[in-house]
């Protein structure tokens, strides 16, 4: 029995995905729910597994080919033996056209089976090819409409029969000049989103940046004091994004205008949170969503974001997981930005920038001394934020990661 192997629904907000690459060939045997191909679209990877055990007996679309939902790109036949790929379509009957042209052709003394549907021959060269056992077949032709000249047998013959150029590839090519190489690669639907998205947002939005500083050794002399503890009872590390979500939290509740969003000459007030944090994966930036985080323990926090990272890593996020938020947290820190201007998330109005911890000298109780210091960055969009809000939110996350035992108590 023949089974189809169809695109999935795609999401409303998707309307079309790209092939990547096939993991059997044809007329290779698979096993039920195997994965046959991932396909990307703007936001995830997405697996398409075997419906069926059987024989993979024909391949309707190729690697880096655009499909739909729905859509089938390939076929199973359940009763076939490895081997057995789809039969190729005979060759069809010269045409009238075809036929009108090689006489031509010939009239023409061109030798060729098909000129303008094959590679054509001239006489001259054709006989110099024949005296000296060159294969024509390898002889790349330099005439018009690739005709094989007599120079390019001669050519063949001195210096070895060029072979044919390949066909281009949808792999990344390297074109050499000199001695300055250049790549071109074609954009991963992520990242052509990911562009589509930020450069959206800053036509569209009036993004103002606010700065601050926060004492991060309150934060460390906690995480360091019961971190075994919290991972034995736990099961998860106990890091720092779980402290800065819970501060954000706090303070999105205290001005509730930093986390609502735009929608036409309305402003939408979000009575729940929703926080995006950004983790970096192979095919790019993404922003998985932690659904209802007021509601959320440190510990579930922190789980959610070690089984974000993991799973972005793999390609395993959903769209459903990528989709929505109402502010978004970026740590650039942790590759070593000291400080930055985060771009919004639209059609979120703000977003949160951390930064890399560095000791430096600051001034406490009119003494100067060390302390493990972060830059903090808020970029909100002000046809809603004013700077009051703006400043006064982020102040508020700065003194909450000062002074954790307050999101502890809920102050």
């Amino acid at each position: 029995m023949i089974v189809e192997i169809k695109v999935p629904q795609l999401p409303e907000s998707v309307s079309e995905a790209t092939l990547l690459q096939w993991k059997k060939k044809e007329g290779e045997a698979v096993a039920r729910d195997e994965n046959l191909i991932d396909i990307e679209t703007d936001k995830v990877v997405l697996e398409i597994p075997a419906p069926q055990a059987g024989v993979l007996v024909s391949i309707v679309k190729k690697d880096g080919d655009t499909v739909t939902s729905n859509e089938v790109i390939a076929t199973i036949d359940t009763e076939a033996k490895a081997g057995a790929a789809a039969p190729a379509p005979a060759a069809p009957a010269p045409s009238q056209e075809q036929k009108r042209v090689e006489a031509a052709a010939k009239a023409a003394g061109v030798e060729a089976s098909a000129v303008g549907f094959g590679t054509a021959v001239m006489p001259a060269a054709k006989k110099l090819a024949a005296d000296n056992n060159v294969d024509l077949s390898k002889v790349e032709g330099s005439g018009r409409g690739g005709r094989v000249l007599k120079e390019d047998v001669q050519n063949a013959v001195a210096g070895g029969s060029k072979p044919a150029a390949p066909a281009p590839a949808a792999a990344p090519v390297a074109v050499a000049q000199g001695e300055r190489p250049e790549q071109r690669v074609p954009m991963s639907r992520l990242r052509q989103r990911v562009a589509e998205r930020l450069l959206q947002s800053q036509q569209t939005n009036a993004i103002l940046t606010t700065f601050n500083e926060v004492n991060m050794k309150p934060v460390m002399d906690l995480r360091n004091k019961y971190k075994d503890r919290f991972e034995k009872e736990h099961g998860v590390k106990l890091g720092f994004m779980g402290f800065f979500v819970k501060a954000v939290v706090a303070a999105l509740k205290k001005y509730p205008i930093v986390n609502a969003s735009v929608d036409g000459n309305d402003i939408v007030y979000h009575g729940y949170f929703d926080i995006g944090v950004a983790v970096g994966s192979p095919r790019g930036l993404v922003v998985p969503i932690i659904r209802n985080a007021d509601q959320l323990s440190l510990a579930d926090i922190e789980k959610t974001i070690a089984d974000f990272g993991k799973r972005a890593q793999e390609g395993k996020l959903t769209v459903e997981e990528l989709t929505g938020g109402t502010y978004t947290i970026s740590n650039g820190g942790t590759f070593g930005s000291m400080m930055s201007t985060p771009i919004i998330n639209p059609p979120q109005s703000a977003i949160l920038g951390m930064h890399a911890t560095k000791e430096r000298a600051v001034v406490e109780n009119g003494e100067i001394v060390v302390r493990p210091m972060m830059y903090l960055a808020q970029s909100y969009d002000h046809r809603i934020i004013d700077g009051r809000e703006a400043v006064l939110s982020l102040v508020a996350i700065k003194e909450a990661i000062e002074d954790p035992a307050r999101l502890l108590l809920d102050l």
